[in-house]
């Protein structure tokens, strides 16, 4: 372990039958910090998360959670928070119950947890909702009650899978802003899954790319974007259009390596036939054939 690694996964391999899910994954988290695994779908991400949650074995290397080795140890003794994509909550029981639940098995005193427990649903802005059942609260507030669930014990990580794709995108982006500043708030070093790329660059403090089993890349948000390692990433992030044939562009024709080039819309500048023209040695003549308008 790194003196700030919190969370470390040292040459991780899973297979399901003749499908390696997991190809030599090796990931470091350092304390306090939000990061996502970023990646299309089938890409190995929520294995990832499995496997350090402990709900998922690996046939192979070391996962370590404050510098402990955890291959051996139960889940429920990991000190890890679960936010599932579903909610998961108890329809039964009401707000208060579901978030207390944790609490109860592990014995906590009943003041304890009433105090915990009012204590959380002000942290998540649900307060005086405490005895309403689930059906009768929004998606966004469901995935609220799920989040004061997780971090009721006062776990030392919080892992969360797909925490918004069951919610509406108005209430989505609302909710991206509200995690990342309770993340803050609570200071739990939490890690997420999504495939929403935008959602990665807003909320994380740091960006794991997957694919295919393999980590691509690992960096700040910015850091990826502009200086991607691999053609994958460069393709994942951001919008863009692979050209096979680039050297025929003017500057381009003595290029030497790559395959490809992938340019992106910030990259170019539109100039009418009247205009004068900033870099003409890179300037290309050309008709515009469709305009599909998109706001600012």
């Amino acid at each position: 372990m790194s003196d700030k690694a919190y969370v470390q996964l040292k040459n991780i391999n899973k297979s399901y039958g003749s499908v390696q899910v997991s190809k030599d994954v090796n990931i470091t988290v350092e304390e306090g910090r939000l990061v996502a695994l970023l990646g299309p779908s089938g890409s190995g991400k929520t294995t990832i998360l499995k496997i350090l949650a402990g709900l998922e074995q690996p046939d192979s290397g070391d996962i370590y959670i404050g510098g402990r080795r955890v291959n051996d140890v139960k889940p429920s003794e990991r000190g890890i928070g679960f936010v599932f994509q579903s909610y998961a909550l108890f329809r039964y029981m009401t707000v208060a119950e579901n978030i207390a639940f944790s609490l109860k098995i592990q014995k906590w005193d009943a003041k304890r947890i009433r105090d915990r427990v009012e204590e959380l649903l002000e942290l998540v802005d649900l307060k005086g909702l405490g005895d309403r059942y689930p059906r009768q609260l929004s998606g966004g507030q469901r995935q609220r009650v799920a989040f004061a669930r997780a971090i009721a014990p006062q776990p030392k990580l919080l892992l969360l899978d797909e925490p918004f794709a069951a919610i509406d995108a108005k209430v989505r982006k609302e909710l991206r802003s509200w995690l990342k500043e309770l993340i803050r708030e609570v200071g739990i070093t939490s890690i997420f899954v999504t495939h929403d790329q935008d959602e990665a660059t807003e909320v994380a403090d740091d960006i794991i790319i997957t694919n295919q089993g393999r980590v691509e890349q690992t960096g700040q948000p910015i850091q990826i974007y502009s200086d991607p390692v691999t053609p994958f990433v460069a393709q994942f992030l951001g919008e863009n259009v692979t050209t096979p044939d680039f050297r025929k562009f003017k500057g381009f024709e003595e290029v030497q390596k790559g395959d490809f080039a992938i340019i992106r819309p910030e990259y170019i500048n539109l100039y009418k036939l009247d205009e004068t023209i900033q870099y003409t040695e890179t300037s290309e003549f050309g008709t515009a054939e469709k305009v599909i308008f998109r706001g600012s």
